[in-house]
């Protein structure tokens, strides 16, 4: 009896197929054939007819060479680090296709020589903070946190108020970072409490910089007593503000987020903040401020290792000079214009057989950014059920799971999403 294994295409054969053979050109030879290959193994395995592997192996081959899928964010928190922080404008998006092929990053082209990396990256940046002389660009926040502590305290104590002791993502605690560069730490005050005579009484000879962390992921309450950036300008020593969240300006949405014009207006030497939370863009360590402080972590050794890329420095550029990224947007939305959205997307669901309800809800800055702040905001109430085959789904949507329900919070999401996640929805259920 003749086997049926023999009726398998052979690999070559499936690649050969003229539609197959173009999806070689879009996706890559590896992962076609190995695709392909799969499919063969389902047919063998008597899984699928023979003269199914070709038309098996179109449908399993994904929509890109990229495993990165992209995801609905109704989670209600605007700046979600598990999903990539901020998503960038139209116009950064665009910077970023533009610079994806040879660029003039490190190059001028009216000389024909090397110039300035990222030149009019740090010019933006430099034209939105103007109280900023210099500017400089490393890979993250706590890259320019490290620099800066590298840069200044090693070797020497960094003057820290112990309710600034934070514990940021993922486990990272900026003591450890801190001492990490050979840093000391000269902790002052208590958790709740800290005078400017405290500072003061631990300068010293040693003292590399006084070091303002602005506490972005949680509130102290109560009985408490800070030093603001201006009253530690008094201070006979640098300082060094570590923003966290990233304005640039003082923006009315969140009027108690520190911002760098502020912060260095107030006195700062240098200003520390993230470029891809409330600022909207890339992910970045941004470092602005007076120009010999600046140099001179341009110029140090250990920022080579932090240097961004191409990429970076033209969605960064971007954001800084065009139009408002949609955290801004997010962040002023009306929570009457949300919740008439919410909704109509629960009518139309509801007309479609699925429990739906449209209810108010609160949504927050994430990232770090605001901590404590709630934002009116409206969502879709589904039965908790549906949190996970959303999460599966195409698109992948990524609801908040609460009191026993899926909340489609709209706080993230812009109003041409909807529709997406109507038919999302749908698919489940």
């Amino acid at each position: 009896m003749r086997d049926p294994r023999r009726d398998v295409p052979g690999t070559d054969r499936v690649l050969a197929d003229p539609a197959v053979a173009s999806e070689i050109d879009r996706l890559g030879h590896r992962l076609v054939k190995r695709t392909a290959q799969q499919v063969q193994q389902r047919a063998r395995r008597g899984e699928l007819d023979p003269e199914q592997v070709v038309a098996e192996t179109l449908a399993a081959l994904p929509d890109s060479a990229s495993s990165v899928r992209p995801v609905l964010n109704a989670t209600g928190v605007l700046l979600h680090t598990n999903l990539g922080r901020a998503a960038l404008s139209d116009a950064a998006r665009e910077a970023l296709l533009r610079a994806a092929g040879t660029t003039d990053v490190e190059l001028d082209l009216h000389t024909g020589r090397r110039g300035p990396r990222g030149a009019a990256a740090l010019a933006a940046l430099r034209e939105a903070v103007p109280a900023a002389e210099a500017a400089h660009v490393v890979n993250n926040g706590a890259a320019a946190l490290a620099l800066a502590a590298t840069a200044l305290g090693a070797g020497r104590e960094i003057v820290l108020s112990r309710g600034e002791l934070v514990e940021i993502g993922d486990g990272f605690r900026i003591p450890e970072l801190l001492t990490s560069t050979g840093a000391q730490l000269r902790e002052v005050g208590t958790t709740n409490r800290v005078r400017l005579g405290d500072y003061r009484e631990a300068l010293g000879a040693e003292t590399g910089f006084v070091l303002k962390v602005h506490p972005s992921n949680f509130v102290i309450s109560g009985f408490t007593a800070s030093v603001p950036v201006a009253g530690l300008r008094e201070l006979d020593a640098r300082l060094v503000v570590d923003i966290g969240s990233g304005l640039l300006r003082p923006d009315p949405a969140l009027p108690d987020e520190p911002d760098a014009s502020t912060a260095l207006a107030d006195g700062a030497d240098l200003v520390i903040a993230s470029g891809d939370k409330l600022l909207g863009g890339p992910q970045c360590g941004l470092l602005l401020g007076r120009a010999e402080l600046v140099e001179r972590l341009r110029r140090h050794p250990l920022a080579r290792a932090m240097r961004v890329d191409k990429l970076t420095l033209a969605a960064l550029e971007a954001t800084v000079r065009g139009p408002q990224p949609p955290i801004s947007r997010a962040l002023r939305a009306d929570p009457a214009v949300l919740l008439r959205r919410a909704r109509a997307l629960a009518d139309q669901l509801a007309a479609a057989g699925v429990p739906a309800e449209a209810v108010e809800s609160e949504a927050a800055a994430g990232g770090g950014g605001a901590p404590g702040v709630a934002l009116p905001s409206a969502a879709v109430a589904l039965p908790e059920r549906f949190a996970k085959p959303l999460r599966l789904g195409d698109p992948a949507v990524l609801a908040r799971v609460e009191r026993d329900s899926c909340l489609l919070d709209l706080a993230a999401l812009p109003e041409e999403a909807d529709e997406e996640l109507r038919r999302a929805v749908l698919a489940v259920g």
